[in-house]
């Protein structure tokens, strides 16, 4: 599967002919710390430049093409790599190979389109400025790099990024962007013969000589615990503190990876369990190993009120730091393990994350036969081993932390340093290691064909609706369970009760306490969760196929027996309030929620799916008990079981354990809303770097046929091909990222755009958008558009289905909203009859000047003049 050609590019082939689909990727071994002094931020603008044209085909032409393949395009950028990647149907291979090739070996760096682009990425840059996650990141790698490039961010400044000019991007260009520095990745529905033909006819770079990469400067040890405190606006605190970790390659990795897990990954982790579960001192807690080409860091994330910043600092470094000292226990290493082996299963499910995995291995981790030496060292853990490898990586005296925190009760930059200063002094030497062998886990078997099976529906005795489908691709089999209600069966008064029942689900059962529920899951490679929507609340499960009877057993407990524990409800209100409260440190999300208020004025659309504070303090276990057992009866779910599985004997577990009871329907009949006859708008100022504006109007139902030509006229306005994205992004600059869609509901919906954009730029941004709403209105698209957008769609929609747990979740919430578990095999053809006249009078019918709602979240000075009154 892998070749190297003549020109010096390797290429990666990897059939799988499951569906009909392909992934492309193209990568480039230079990233950000490839880049000289004054090049900060020139690996990621290449990502930009290199779709804004080339000698064949024009700005936007590169997105529509592939857009017209029913594909996806689009790129990314890190330290060590930038790839570039589409996804699309595999009959349209051939067109693919060209564009993306086309892109890659023959940009054009046209100088006005380079001007036009930088302002994009400054407004990149100012959108990284309003996510206090990416200002911390920032923040932590630039303590913990002072001479290594990891130290820089990757997007660059502002100051950086406007001092390029053409002539240094394409020295930069002609410097990296050689066949030899390149790896080419195909995977999916094709023949490896044409990949390799199509490989060597069209990517063809100009000859010339290639130097590899200069060895980059190392970083120092550090000697003593540093820390680093900025205060923000904000209202949680956000705090991350790391220790070196070693590169890629290093037999450590996989020791590494498995401690992190153990750590801070998930419900039944260390640091979940003491920080968050048994304390409420954080909302958020988690911890990875980030290990890229050069040596990286060992993460500790928190997200928490300030109040609480000591004692969760002091509470996370002894967690950490007892893994130095104690052996973690057999049950922990082997679901950390079944995990991680398990991870490479899921990664399978998709053409285009099997290829980013083979991309990876061979662009950054030295070949494919990386992943084999990885899985090796993860088979060979012991405790011992494991406890090894956290003592020679978690050096007290290299720790350095980062903080976001408000000003109030919270601890200063000293007070912090302290904290790890402390911390360090009490660090216990290591226990001695104990002489266990490696635990034995039965390997992940492959069934070695791709058999898939028709989908097949059942109604139970009780009223129950079961759907099976048979997808033998890969060993894992996906469960849904849903019924009608979410956010439209609220009230003022439990506005939220579906958001804490979605987050109880995983916190225990009649016979299984938290822990032991999670660590079950974990066991067969898998998970539980809840999840509560705009029309639905539901029940989610995925894991190893060959656990389904022990797997099933647990899902269905989950379904009909859940516990309620008052200490569990408690704590899970506390931290449903907590992030009630840290809601504007995400203005995009202020602003959705302030054009849902906006438009609905008696519809429960309107409400804040985590409730408010008066209305969640309010829910105690008998209330919950009680709404979920009249609304979500075992007799009323829809469930989908989809994946690696025997009808059979899934019709047997669904019938021992979730038949037998009966539940009368209940019908939810939500206050309806008067029309919008007149234009609505509101405005909240918030002190943050860009202004985010939605620009709406009330939609249509689910039922309605009209939801099919409102889907092409959204994707003939969105993505990188559509007009919005080319006429306010790429020809105007006001924004990176402008979208538009289309929410049905089982009521009526909404029709929307989004732009996030500077300051400066709202009048603009606004007059912009209704400008090309206004063209849509007023005369039909053209042929191309519309043939553009119906194959986009019928492309992207196969494209999403390849999961289990994606089809599983669209048969069960397509026949839990009447439409049918079948629908999403209509959709093709539901989309391909829709014609320009259609979407025509969608547009005129919807998106009337007199039904406009806008709602504006921007600092002050941002608004415009007819919104400010």
């Amino acid at each position: 599967m892998r070749h190297t050609l003549a020109n010096g590019l390797t290429l990666l082939v990897e059939e799988n002919h499951a569906a009909e689909v392909v992934a492309i990727q193209v990568w480039m071994r230079v990233g950000s710390a490839d880049e000289r002094a004054d090049e900060a931020g020139l690996a990621h603008l290449h990502e930009h430049m290199l779709f804004k044209g080339t000698a064949r085909r024009g700005p936007g032409e590169i997105a529509r093409a592939i857009e017209a393949c029913g594909g996806e395009i689009n790129a990314w950028t890190s330290f060590d790599q930038t790839v570039y990647h589409v996804v699309l149907a595999s009959r349209f291979f051939a067109e693919g190979m060209d564009v993306l090739a086309d892109a890659v070996t023959s940009a054009a760096f046209d100088p006005e389109e380079l001007q036009r682009e930088i302002e994009v990425v400054c407004e990149e840059i100012k959108r990284s400025q309003d996510s206090p996650t990416r200002k911390l990141s920032r923040e932590l790698f630039a303590s913990s790099f002072s001479r290594h490039p990891y130290g820089k961010p990757v997007i660059g400044t502002e100051e950086s990024v406007r001092s390029f000019t053409r002539e240094g991007i394409l020295r930069f260009y002609r410097r990296w962007y050689a066949p030899q520095n390149a790896v080419v990745v195909v995977v999916g529905d094709v023949r490896e013969a044409e990949a390799v033909r199509l490989a060597e006819k069209l990517f063809a770079w100009p000859d010339g000589p290639f130097e590899p990469a200069p060895e980059r400067p190392q970083e120092p040890r550090r000697q003593r615990p540093s820390a680093h405190l900025r205060r923000e606006p904000l209202k949680e605190g956000y705090l991350s503190m790391a220790w070196p970790s070693p590169p890629m390659v290093h037999d450590d990795v996989g020791a590494l990876d498995a401690m992190s897990i153990i750590l801070g990954h998930g419900e039944a982790s260390r640091l979940h369990r003491a920080l968050k579960r048994d304390r409420l001192l954080c909302t958020e807690v988690q911890a990875s190993c980030y290990t890229p080409a050069d040596p990286g860091l060992t993460i500790v994330g928190l997200t928490l009120q300030p109040a609480t910043a000591r004692d969760a600092v002091r509470e996370a470094l002894a967690q950490t730091y007892r893994l130095r000292s104690e052996e973690v226990t057999a049950e922990e290493l082997s679901n950390a393990c079944r995990l991680l082996e398990s991870d490479a299963v899921y990664q399978r499910e998709t053409v285009q994350g099997q290829a980013r995995k083979l991309g990876f291995y061979q662009s950054g981790a030295g070949g494919l036969e990386f992943e084999e030496r990885y899985l090796e060292q993860v088979a060979n853990l012991t405790p011992g081993r494991l406890r090894e490898a956290a003592e020679r990586w978690l050096d007290p005296e290299a720790a350095v932390l980062a903080a976001l925190l408000p000003e109030g009760d919270s601890p200063s930059e000293a007070e912090l340093r302290e904290l790890l200063e402390e911390a360090a002094r009490g660090v216990r030497p290591g226990t001695v290691v104990t002489a266990a062998t490696p635990a034995r886990r039965a390997p992940v078997k492959f069934s070695g064909t791709a058999r898939t099976g028709p989908l097949v529906r059942e109604e139970l005795p009780g009223g129950a609706v079961l759907l099976i489908k048979e997808e033998r691709a890969v060993p894992l089999v996906a469960i849904r369970a849903a019924w009608q209600g979410g956010l439209r069966a609220e009230s003022v008064e439990n506005a939220g009760i579906n958001m804490l029942l979605a987050r109880l689900v995983s916190k225990g059962t009649r016979t299984r306490g938290p822990t032991q529920l999670v660590r079950e899951m974990e066991a067969m490679g898998g998970s539980l969760g809840g999840n509560a929507g705009r029309n639905s609340f539901g029940l989610r499960a995925e894991f190893l196929s060959r656990h389904l009877v022990e797997g099933f057993d647990v899902f269905a407990e989950a379904v009909t027996a859940p516990a309620f524990d008052p200490d569990e409800v408690r704590r899970e209100r506390t931290l449903q309030i907590d992030e009630l409260r840290s809601r504007e440190d995400n203005p995009a999300g202020v602003a959705f929620l302030l054009f849902a208020e906006t438009l609905y004025r008696r519809h429960p659309y309107r409400f804040d799916a985590l409730g408010t504070e008066a209305s969640v303090s309010r829910f105690e276990p008998a209330m919950l008990a009680e709404y979920r057992s009249r609304l979500y009866p075992a007799a009323g779910l829809t469930l989908a079981v989809v994946g690696d599985v025997d009808p059979g004997e899934v019709r047997a577990l669904v019938g021992e354990q979730l038949s037998g009871s009966s539940a009368p329907k209940r019908a939810i009949a939500p206050p309806q809303e008067d029309p919008v006859e007149a234009p609505r708008s509101a405005v909240r100022k918030l002190d943050k770097a860009q202004a985010h504006l939605v620009l709406g109007f009330p939609g249509v139902r689910l039922a309605d046929d009209a939801r099919w030509p409102l889907e092409v006229l959204s994707a003939v306005l969105s993505g990188q091909g559509g007009r919005l994205f080319v006429e306010l992004r790429d020809k105007r600059s006001l924004a990176y990222s402008v979208t538009s869609f289309s929410m049905e509901g089982m009521d009526p919906g909404y029709f929307a755009v989004y732009i996030g954009c500077g300051p400066g730029k709202t009048r603009e941004s606004l007059e912009g958008i209704r400008a090309e709403l206004r063209r849509v209105r007023e005369e039909p698209i053209s042929g191309p558009e519309l043939d553009r957008a119906r194959t986009h769609l019928i492309g992207t929609h196969a494209i999403s289905l390849q999961r289990n747990s994606a089809r599983a979740s669209v048969y069960a919430f397509d026949e839990c909203y009447g439409l049918g578990a079948d629908a999403s095999a209509r959709y093709a053809a539901q989309i391909a009859a829709v014609t320009a006249d259609d979407v025509l009078a969608a547009a005129q019918r919807i998106l009337s000047p007199s039904r406009e709602v806008i709602a504006l979240v921007a600092p002050e000075g941002a608004v415009p003049e007819e919104l400010a009154r």
